[in-house]
């Protein structure tokens, strides 16, 4: 079984850019953790099985993966809204995840990218990724300046990611909720999460 890393928050947050888009995330040389929140029946199966072939996962409706441990967070209210009460730690492949942010479309119009609507719109149709750059949350909450990533999957690139890419998959719903409540008796100076450092990406993404 792989170790999900923690260190304490606010030793994070001093080294983390204040400010502009960077995927925060855990990684080593050949893996990548995201997240992702279901109902706990998905969310059994799918640390059971150490992938979401036959776990009721849906392939035929976008599934959005992310790498930010806060932003899961932050998402899900702690593990505590419907139907996102498990929360999954995925070690994903690294060469995977390079592969989806070569391939993501950004999901509203970027004139830097894109020379016009139409051009934007023909990536759109041809793409089985969606990226959005949303802004990131502090543990309680609260919004900050600083971008966080999420990535939405379809079609064949879904279908691999559920079956093909991921290398382990565990429920760390109680740990969410130790987590959470650590945070809520002494605030975020009693808070470790999994510890995240700036993932190289490539430019103009």
């Amino acid at each position: 079984m792989r170790t999900l890393h923690t260190e304490p928050y606010l030793d994070q947050c001093a080294r983390w850019p204040a400010s502009g888009r960077h995927i925060l995330a855990q990684a080593d040389a050949d893996t990548i953790v995201v997240y992702q929140a279901f109902a706990p029946s998905i969310g059994s199966a799918a640390a059971e099985a150490d992938c979401f072939c036959g776990s009721g996962f849906s392939l035929d409706r976008m599934s959005w993966i992310k790498p930010n441990f806060l932003w899961m967070m932050y998402r899900s209210g702690w593990a505590t809204k419907a139907s996102q009460e498990a929360v999954l730690a995925i070690w994903l492949a690294r060469t995977a995840f390079d592969t989806i942010l070569a391939t993501a479309v950004p999901s509203s119009f970027d004139p830097a990218r894109y020379a016009d609507h139409a051009a934007w719109s023909a990536a759109v149709a041809s793409s089985d990724v969606r990226l959005q750059w949303d802004p990131d949350h502090a543990p309680s909450g609260a919004r900050v300046e600083r971008r966080a990533i999420q990535l939405g999957l379809r079609g064949a690139t879904l279908a691999s990611y559920a079956c093909k890419w991921i290398v382990e998959i565990q429920d760390i719903t109680s740990q969410v909720r130790a987590m959470r409540a650590a945070l809520e008796t002494g605030g975020e100076t009693a808070l470790a999460c999994p510890r995240e450092d700036v993932y190289p990406t490539m430019a103009g993404l």
